[in-house]
């Protein structure tokens, strides 16, 4: 990479860190680009250099963060093929995202939905990609008898996702950070979903 792609590139992140920052604290509807611009330490108009306006800037970080955890998902499950266990650490390495990096998880649990257009017009195919390594995983646990053959892998990753989101939400709203552990909750999805896919009898 070029010193000025580099420099581009540094410049953007500046820019979407700051935007997560000011997101979380003052809400997306309430914040400026202006604010955003100031919290980056660069003029307004160089937001526009990179992002088409307020709402390009928060799907940008969705998407950018998105990439974040599908990469970090893959490494978490690489070195086991077990289905059982990659349930599990994928629970722990959602949940561990969102205690680690909470204005981020602030910004795409509560905000992005805020958003009209992600609601209405955006795909969210990393968020689908996601999603789909759970899938991924339930069909082969069915292809090794260890995860019942008539579960549907669209249904249940989208139940586990739902469960592991709904939980993430009230980490995030709640005003004590130690309502529940987040690491207990990841065990207890994990095994709820396990007892409830197992083929064993």
């Amino acid at each position: 990479m070029s010193d000025v792609s580099t420099r581009k590139a540094d410049k953007r992140t500046l820019i979407t860190d700051a935007a997560i920052d000011v997101f979380a604290e003052r809400g997306f509807h309430q914040a400026r680009v202006s604010d955003i611009a100031r919290r980056a330490g660069v003029a307004d108009g160089t937001i526009y250099l990179y992002f088409k306006n307020k709402e390009d800037l928060l799907l940008s970080v969705f998407e950018e963060k998105m990439d974040v955890l599908l990469a970090g998902l893959r490494v978490a499950l690489a070195d086991t093929s077990d289905p059982v266990e990659r349930v599990r650490r994928f629970a722990v390495f959602h949940f561990r995202q969102v205690r680690e990096n909470r204005t981020t998880a602030e910004v795409l649990q509560v905000e992005l939905r805020l958003s009209n257009k992600f609601l209405k017009e955006y795909r969210p195919e990393k968020l689908w990609a996601y999603l789909n390594v759970f899938g991924q995983i339930v069909r082969e646990g069915q292809a090794t008898s260890v995860f019942r053959a008539d579960l549907d892998p669209f249904v249940t990753m989208w139940a586990f996702f739902g469960a592991l989101d709904e939980l993430a939400m009230q980490w995030v709203l709640s005003r004590k950070s130690d309502r529940f552990d987040l690491d207990v909750a990841a065990r207890q999805v994990a095994e709820v979903f396990i007892r409830g896919m197992s083929a064993a009898t």
